[in-house]
Formats: C-alpha cells, sequence, structure tokens
C-alpha cells in the first residue's frame, strides 16, 4: 500500500473509502481504538452528485457569491432514529456505513465543489480582483463533514482529550490535504452549534470549506498586516497576555477575550508563534490544542449552565499568501448575551459591517474565567481508548445536547 502523503500523528490511523456516489470517506481511528481495520461498503443506491456551483461576483464589493440552490434539500433536524451522521442501520441509511471514531466525507450539497480547478487557468479566465459586471465562475473545491463521535449527544467538550486529539489530527491532515488540490486558495475548518446558529443536525460534527479564493475577512487581514509591517500578530498577543482577559496561558497556545470583540463572548486562541495553520503545528502544539479546546467549551457551556450557541472557527493562512505573517487562531464567537437573550445583527451590523458591543469585553473575561474554573472543578476525564462498538452514553454530561 502507498504510504499517505500527509500521514495522520499521534497513533491515530487513518482508512480511505468511498461513498456510494463516489465520494470520498475518510475514518479517523482513535489512537488504541478497538474498531477493526475493515469497513463495510456503502450499498446505498444514490443520485449522481450534483453539478458544480456557480460564483457570482458583487461588482459593488467584489465579494463572490455562489449559487447553491441543491442546498435548499438538505437534511433539515431530523428525528434521532434517522441522524444522517451516526453510523448506518436497517432502518437508518445514513452517510457513514459503518462503526466509526471520527469520520469526514464529501457534503453531499456541497456550496463549493466537486469540481476543481485548473491550474493553467485563473477561474473565469481572469484574475478573481478584476473588476466587471456580470462577472460568474465555477464554484471549484470541497466541502467535507467532520463527525466527533458516532453519538448523537455530547460535543467535543465532552469526549475527551484523546478523541479531541483524533479530531485536531484529521483536521490538520484535512487542511494539508484539501490545500494542495488544485483551484483551493484557502481551508477553514469551523464548527456551528446550537440552532440559535442555525445548526440543523443534533449531532457532534463540524465542516471544512476550501475555497476557490482567499476570502472577505482574511483579505481584510492582508491588508492590516501590510499596514501595520512584519509582526502584528507578535504584538496583540504580547498586549493580549499582559492584560486582564486572558483565560488560559498556554505553552503553545493563549486563549483570551480579545480587546475589541465583535460578539458578546468572544474567545480567541492563538498560537505563540508564527505557525500558519493546523497542518504546520507541532505534536506538542497540537497536543496542547486537545486539552486546551476542550476545556475552553466546557467552560463556555458553564456560563449559562446550558449548551453556549457558538461558531467555532479555524483561521488559517491561505494556501500562498501571507503565510510568514498570518497566525493560527481558533476563534470562539457566541451571539448569546445573557442567558435568556441573543445578538441578533440586525442594521448597523449586516448592513454596514459596524459593530456594537453588549458585554465589556473585562466582564466577559472574569465571567469565563469564574465558568472555567467550575468547569474544571466538575470534569472527570473519559478512559483514553474504548471499544466503539459499546458506544457510552455522553448524555450525562452538561453540554452534549447538541453540536
Amino acid at each position: 500500500m502507498p504510504q499517505d502523503p500527509h500521514p495522520v500523528g499521534a497513533g491515530v490511523r487513518l482508512i480511505r473509502d468511498r461513498l456510494a456516489d463516489g465520494r470520498e470517506l475518510l475514518y479517523f481511528d482513535d489512537a488504541g481504538s478497538g474498531l477493526p481495520p475493515q469497513r463495510r461498503r456503502d450499498e446505498r443506491r444514490l443520485d449522481a452528485r450534483p453539478a458544480t456551483n456557480t460564483m457570482r461576483r458583487d461588482p459593488l464589493s467584489g465579494d463572490w457569491i455562489t449559487v447553491a440552490a441543491a442546498r435548499q434539500g438538505r437534511a433539515f433536524l431530523p428525528p434521532a432514529e434517522l441522524d444522517p451522521l451516526a453510523p448506518q442501520t436497517p432502518s437508518n441509511p445514513s452517510e457513514i456505513p459503518d462503526r466509526y471514531d471520527v469520520a469526514v466525507f464529501e457534503n453531499r450539497s456541497p456550496s463549493f465543489g466537486p469540481g476543481l480547478g485548473d491550474p493553467e487557468r485563473p477561474l473565469g479566465g481572469v484574475g478573481l480582483d478584476a473588476p466587471g459586471w456580470g462577472r460568474e465562475a465555477e464554484a471549484v473545491g470541497r466541502c467535507e463533514v467532520v463527525c466527533f463521535a458516532p453519538e448523537r449527544t455530547g460535543s467535543l467538550g465532552t469526549l475527551g482529550a484523546a478523541r479531541a486529539r483524533t479530531v485536531i489530527e484529521a483536521l490538520a491532515h484535512r487542511t494539508a490535504e484539501l490545500s494542495a488540490l488544485p483551484g483551493v486558495e484557502q481551508v477553514f475548518p469551523f464548527e456551528n452549534r446550537g440552532e440559535e446558529i442555525g445548526v440543523t443536525l443534533h449531532h457532534p460534527h463540524g465542516q471544512i470549506y476550501a475555497y476557490p479564493y482567499v476570502t472577505p475577512h482574511t483579505a481584510a487581514l492582508l491588508r492590516q498586516i501590510e499596514a501595520f509591517g512584519p509582526g502584528l500578530f507578535d504584538t496583540v498577543l504580547r498586549e493580549e497576555r499582559r492584560g486582564e482577559r486572558v483565560l488560559i496561558a498556554g505553552e503553545h497556545f493563549t486563549a483570551y477575550v480579545p480587546h475589541a470583540t465583535h460578539w458578546p463572548y468572544e474567545v480567541h486562541v492563538t498560537a505563540h508563534r508564527n505557525v500558519p495553520d493546523l497542518a504546520a503545528t507541532s505534536p506538542a502544539e497540537r497536543e496542547e490544542l486537545s486539552r486546551l479546546v476542550p476545556r475552553l467549551i466546557r467552560a463556555l457551556d458553564a456560563l449559562f449552565d446550558e449548551p453556549l450557541p457558538y461558531i467555532a472557527a479555524w483561521h488559517q493562512a491561505p494556501v500562498t499568501a501571507g503565510r510568514d505573517e498570518v497566525r493560527l487562531q481558533l476563534r470562539f464567537t457566541s451571539p448569546r448575551r445573557s442567558a435568556q437573550r441573543l445578538k441578533f445583527t440586525a442594521g448597523s451590523e449586516a448592513a454596514m459591517g459596524a459593530w456594537v458591543g453588549d458585554v465589556v469585553p473585562e466582564a466577559a473575561a472574569a465571567a469565563l474565567r469564574e465558568a472555567l474554573g467550575r468547569a474544571d472543578a466538575a470534569w472527570t476525564e473519559p478512559p483514553a481508548a474504548r471499544d466503539a462498538g459499546s458506544p457510552r452514553d455522553a448524555s450525562d454530561r452538561r453540554g452534549g445536547a447538541q453540536a
């Protein structure tokens, strides 16, 4: 068997497979997993994959908008017995044919892909930033789903450091492999959690988008780096670590509430060195993330004593641009501003991009530190290895209602 060009670390085993319609499926087995290396094949009869979507360029903003009408038909809050992310059973023809620890597969209704770019020809035949009316291009790239566990209950905060390490290794592997696909300019792993965010599946999972362009957020960051000069992230991290908003100061990462927050509760996890993406992290950095990230999630859930809706966004450098200056960050943002109230991005934020804060960042940091202490005191780490044929019940752990 040929060696995988992007090996997986920490004893995690990678098994490659295909779904019935040709989509790629990857199993990432925990170190010490009781799962066998052979997996059942997907025997479903599926329709052919949809054609690659079209992107249209807004001439006023320069934004590329993908028109993905097929996504209107995707699963919407299905009952537990028809969970599309659980292992298949005779009564549930789900997306994953067999038992798993962590599974990654291509989205059936992707915003980008399944077509890939032509490295010899830019999208639309001209540069992406070229102005003009009526510009269109294929929305090439890849969209993947990342299942954190076979159980429908639980969260990345409750599955334990061993499983979190498998997830981190999977995200690093996918970042490396997707970055090498033709036409891909940026890779973005993320998790949406909670119906308030718009989640349509109650199963702990995330997604990965491989874009054919540098996203507007990252393009704005590159402009700030150009204006500031070298060392923007060093300066931000140094000043944040001196202040009162630090939540966790690790050896390789620091978690803090930033000086200027867009959302009521917002936490940034920033690497201490200029590492551009998860694929470039060291084993020690991944090990620290596998413990730090679940701690933060448990603290977020302890804030109001229930699972906090959030977006967990891995901000990474583009495939080619800014890799010496754009530093890996994980950002948690939540619209919840109190136990009973949400922040809605209405007129000023949505229309003008002019944000107004609802919670003083220092107060948010103090509340999160207190929640972190309570969550740490209540937490018991589950066993590192288990027989995946007998899934544990995660429903008794606070914070595991939905993802």
